[in-house]
């Protein structure tokens, strides 16, 4: 059973490659992000709540992300083949939170991977995504939070001996190919 965690800066191409390996090996892709936009395009409360903090730059507070990714880690498509975590964790408090729930659900994830792309080609990708969240200031207040809060969950993989970096600064064909022989061996 495939449970992978997708780490890297807004605009590594997490999403993208979540997707391709997804599709490829029939594996829930779980993103946070697509699961907060939904929310917020539905005006739920905890896409109203949400809103404030996406549209600042800023990331969503634990407290509106822990029991969602609970529900959605124990439903049964992601029970029975497994999933790709893609947003989460971003700071390290929630890791620790992720190990605790995977242990109380009894699910076992064994990689973390991250993408690595340098800040220039991440800041020329999210200028070409077009999406109204990706201003100058709040692409430059997204790249200062993954420095600050995420690289730390970066380390705290690695020194659990779990972390797989893969160089994201490739096409999309050649960073998909890297991460499926990741996937099958």
């Amino acid at each position: 059973m495939t449970r992978l965690i997708f780490l890297g800066p807004p605009g590594a191409g997490k999403g993208t490659q979540a997707q391709i390996l997804s599709q490829s090996h029939h594996i829930p892709h779980i993103s946070t992000g697509d699961i907060l936009r939904a929310a917020v395009e539905q005006q739920t409360d905890l896409g109203n709540q949400a809103k404030a903090y996406m549209e600042r730059g800023e990331l969503v507070p634990d407290s509106l992300l822990l029991d969602l990714i609970r529900d959605r880690l124990t439903q049964p498509d992601a029970t029975k083949t497994g999933w790709i975590l893609d947003g989460f964790p971003r700071n390290v408090p929630q890791a620790e939170f992720l190990d605790h729930l995977l242990n109380d659900i009894q699910q076992e994830c064994k990689s973390a991977i991250s993408l690595e792309v340098p800040d220039k080609q991440l800041i020329d990708r999210l200028h070409g995504r077009g999406r109204s969240d990706d201003g100058d200031e709040t692409i430059a207040r997204r790249l200062g939070v993954y420095h600050t809060q995420t690289i730390p969950v970066i380390d705290y993989y690695r020194e659990r001996g779990r972390l797989i970096a893969i160089n994201g600064n490739s096409s999309i064909e050649a960073v998909a190919a890297i991460l499926k022989k990741v996937v099958t061996s």
